[in-house]
C-alpha cells in the first residue's frame, strides 16, 4: 500500500535535516579520536543523551516507557550490535570499504521490506536505490569495492542488521514514541561502550597514539575538549537521530532508506567548510547520482504511485 505523500515528503526532510547535523557532529569526531577511545565515547555520549531525553521528556510531559518492551530491546539491540560491527571493522578494513558495506543497508531494506512484510517495491524505487548506491561507491572511491575477503563481509553484515533495525522502527515500533526508541538506541550503544571499557581494561592492548588508537583505547581522563566534543555529538545526536527515528516511523522505510544516502554528500560538505577537504571530481558526480536518488524518490511520492 502506498504511504502518503505528505507523509513521505515529510520524512525526506527530517532525514535531510538529520543528515546535515550528523553530517556536522561526525566531522569532529576526529578531534575526539585524537585522546579519547571508542568505547569512552559512546558511553559517554549515551549518558549525556540519556539525561537530555529524560529531562526533555519531563518538561513536556511525555512518557518514556515503552508500549512493548520487547520490540523496542531488540531493536535496540538490533541498531546497537550493528553500529558495534560497523566501528570495530574500523580497526582492520579501510574506512571507504566499512562505510560502502554500511550503505548497502537500503538495498536490504527493499528486501526486507518485500519478502518478510509483503510492500510492494516498484522499479523506480528499485532503480533509486541502485543509482543511490553507486554514487555511494564513486564517492568512497576504489578503494570501497578493494579486498573481496571474508573479513571484508563484516561491514555487509552490519549494513544488513542497520536495515532490519530501521525496518523494525515502523513495523514492529509504529506505537512507540520516537523519545523512547531514542533512549532504547543509546541505551544500547552506552552499553556497548561500558562493555568495551571493561574489556579493555581487563585485557588491555597496545595503543597506538593519536587517532589510531581511537579503537583500541580504553578510558582516559578526558579532558575539556573531549567533553566539550561529546557534549555536543549527544546534543546533536538526540535531536538528529530523533529525526531519523521519526522519519521511518512516518513512511515506508524502503523509501527512506534512499534518503539516508544523502549523509555521504552532507558530510562531504562539511569537509570543505571545516577542513577545506576539496572533494574530487567522481565524488562530485557520485554526490550528484545520490541527490537524483533521493529526488526520484520524492518525486514519484508526489505523484501517489507505488514506487
Amino acid at each position: 500500500m502506498p504511504v502518503a505523500q505528505d507523509r513521505t515528503l515529510t520524512a525526506a526532510g527530517a532525514i535531510l535535516v538529520y543528515a546535515l547535523l550528523i553530517a556536522y557532529a561526525d566531522n569532529y569526531v576526529r578531534v575526539i579520536a585524537a585522546e579519547g577511545g571508542l568505547w569512552q565515547f559512546h558511553a559517554t555520549r549515551s549518558v549525556i543523551a540519556i539525561a537530555l531525553i529524560y529531562a526533555l521528556a519531563r518538561l513536556a510531559g511525555r512518557r518514556l516507557q515503552p508500549v512493548s518492551w520487547g520490540a523496542v530491546m531488540a531493536r535496540s539491540a538490533i541498531h546497537g550490535v550493528a553500529m558495534l560491527i560497523y566501528f570495530g571493522c574500523l580497526a582492520f578494513l579501510p574506512v571507504a570499504q566499512v562505510a560502502a558495506g554500511l550503505f548497502t543497508a537500503p538495498i536490504f531494506v527493499l528486501l526486507i521490506s518485500r519478502f518478510a512484510y509483503g510492500h510492494r517495491i516498484g522499479p523506480w524505487r528499485i532503480f533509486a536505490v541502485a543509482i543511490g548506491f553507486i554514487g555511494v561507491v564513486l564517492v568512497l572511491g576504489p578503494t570501497a569495492m578493494a579486498g573481496a575477503t571474508l573479513a571484508a563481509l563484516l561491514p555487509v553484515l552490519a549494513g544488513a542488521l542497520y536495515a532490519m533495525g530501521n525496518v523494525a522502527t515502523r513495523e514492529w515500533c509504529g506505537p512507540e514514541s520516537a523519545e523512547t526508541l531514542l533512549t532504547g538506541f543509546f541505551a544500547a550503544l552506552g552499553l556497548f561502550g561500558a562493555i568495551g571499557l571493561v574489556v579493555l581494561a581487563v585485557v588491555p592492548v597496545a595503543v597506538p597514539a593519536g587517532a589510531d588508537g581511537f579503537i583500541q583505547r580504553g578510558w582516559v581522563q578526558p579532558s575539556a575538549t573531549f567533553l566539550f566534543w561529546v557534549t555536543i555529538q549527544s546534543v546533536i545526536s538526540v535531536v538528529g537521530v530523533g529525526l531519523m527515528i521519526k522519519a521511518y516511523q512516518i513512511a515506508e522505510a524502503s523509501r527512506v532508506s534512499v534518503f539516508e544516502y544523502i549523509i555521504l554528500p552532507a558530510s562531504a560538505l562539511w569537509g570543505w567548510f571545516i577542513w577545506a577537504e576539496v572533494p574530487s571530481g567522481q565524488a562530485v558526480f557520485g554526490m550528484a547520482l545520490i541527490t537524483a536518488a533521493g529526488t526520484m524518490i520524492a518525486i514519484r511520492a508526489r505523484q501517489s504511485v507505488v514506487v
